[in-house]
């Protein structure tokens, strides 16, 4: 059984990503005001934390094996620097095609200055919401792996 501490923090997190995703769709016009408070309570009662995502493919092998395999993914609900850490793998909405995702490492977030090898590349400074992720497969060529490395718009994540 787990401490108090334990399902206190839980019930915590719970509540701070029900009102996040609630106030979301708020946002967007998607729930109305008396909608609101009925939809916090429903994500608390009903939502979860985590989702198994299935993953296939060696753009993070060594380590997530090249064979098919389970994930569990925690959800969060604000990509911000309390909750997610340079090295975690994170999972990301595919920019090509947002019914897919791809699971990377990130590398750098907001405020970050990327430097490139070729000296005719200019340095940039990743802006508000953006982050740099990699592929830890380095035996594989920018060529054969989609996505390997690159920024993205925080919003993009699906969950770390």
């Amino acid at each position: 059984m787990a401490s108090l501490s334990t399902w206190c923090r839980y019930i915590r997190h719970k509540l701070e990503y029900s009102f996040s995703l609630s106030w979301k769709s708020y946002k967007r016009g998607l729930i109305s005001d008396r909608e609101l408070y009925d939809t916090v309570w429903k994500n608390v009662f009903q939502g979860k934390l985590t989702y198994l995502h299935w993953n296939k493919g060696e753009a993070m092998a060594p380590t997530i094996g090249e064979q098919a395999s389970t994930l569990l993914v925690r959800k969060i609900p604000i990509a911000d620097p309390t909750r997610v850490f340079l090295g975690d793998v994170i999972v990301l909405k595919d920019p090509d095609n947002s019914e897919n995702h791809l699971v990377r490492r990130l590398a750098a977030t907001e405020g970050y200055e990327m430097v490139s090898k070729d000296e005719k590349d200019e340095p940039f400074v990743l802006e508000k919401d953006q982050c740099w992720v990699l592929a830890d497969n380095d035996k594989l060529k920018p060529k054969s792996l989609q996505h390997a490395e690159g920024f993205f718009a925080v919003g993009n994540r699906a969950g770390c």
